[in-house]
């Protein structure tokens, strides 16, 4: 069996970045698309924050450039996803891949790109009004909500960020927690009591998110008091967390408790020899699309000068 240079294995940003570089590097990369071709983008309806789209691109519409612009360089593009890894710990060895379960790809280089998933509730509406109103990246799509009234969920650190940061653009933001107490830091949990247009509210859960095209409403339940009620919001930000998908390297790449890949510090380096972490599946603070595509070029990069050294 023909053992390639470098594959990676997803699809978003970091995996299309890193297969640019790899590609124009002469390297000959094979990339994975993954359960979810183009990665979380592929869920956000408008990119306005990411540099040379001035007047913004779907998300679907920019992992479709990403893909040309690696495809023209002659990366080749698998649809499939990586059910099972054996990394080696030899440098200068072969880490083998499995797709579906059956093929089977043995490469010198391993760039891991497998992104990281919002959690969410599980409600049938919160599917259903996806990218109309309800997100799971206030950093993302706050700024669509200027002057409005919006709703975030969520009791931890990312939550009050997230919803300190949307009431500098919002009229009203409403932060609900479903314990009688935030899980957030003692300087988030202070940022949000002093913030003047957040109101906190304890004992609270989603019972629906309503609306005709986009989200208009939102139907709650004070579980304290056992009551139900509507507050009038254009948007649902949840904020209860990611989960990096990184499950197929547990027992041989270092990870953090949650999950997320452990890098050696201003590299891509992880513990092993010739395996690379990139984007969202080792990031847990930033998150962005320009980040995770910033982390893709550092993982090739590191890669090519990885396979340099062998020889």
């Amino acid at each position: 069996m023909k053992i390639i240079e470098c594959a990676i294995i997803g699809s978003g940003p970091a995996g299309y970045t890193a297969a640019i570089y790899a590609s124009r590097a002469n390297l000959n990369p094979v990339l994975i698309q993954g359960i979810q071709p183009g990665g979380q983008l592929t869920t956000t309806n408008d990119v306005e924050n990411y540099p040379g789209y001035p007047s913004g691109v779907t998300g679907p519409k920019m992992m479709e450039d990403f893909q040309k612009q690696a495809e023209r360089f002659g990366t080749k593009v698998i649809f499939g996803t990586v059910t099972k890894v054996e990394l080696t710990q030899k440098k200068g060895g072969v880490h083998k891949l499995i797709v579906d379960n059956k093929e089977e790809i043995l490469a010198k280089t391993v760039i891991i790109s497998t992104g990281a998933s919002a959690k969410y509730l599980g409600l049938p509406s919160e599917q259903k009004f996806m990218g109309s109103g309800v997100s799971a990246c206030a950093v993302c799509d706050g700024f669509f909500f200027k002057n409005q009234d919006v709703v975030v969920v969520g009791g931890g650190d990312s939550a009050a960020e997230e919803a300190t940061y949307l009431a500098n653009l919002c009229n009203k933001v409403y932060l609900l927690v479903r314990s009688d107490k935030m899980r957030a830091s003692k300087i988030m949990q202070k940022r949000v009591f002093d913030t003047k247009n957040l109101e906190l509210l304890f004992n609270h859960e989603t019972v629906e998110v309503m609306g005709d095209n986009t989200v208009n409403q939102i139907k709650v339940k004070d579980t304290k008091l056992n009551e139900l009620k509507i507050i009038k919001a254009t948007g649902f930000f949840l904020a209860i967390g990611h989960n990096p998908n990184t499950e197929i390297f547990k027992n041989q790449l270092d990870m953090d408790e949650v999950g997320y890949l452990i890098t050696k510090p201003d590299s891509s380096l992880t513990n092993l020899p010739g395996v690379f972490a990139s984007g969202d599946a080792q990031d847990s603070i930033y998150r962005q699309a320009i980040t995770a595509a910033g982390s893709g070029c550092m993982a090739a990069l590191d890669a090519e000068r990885y396979l340099a050294g062998l020889h």
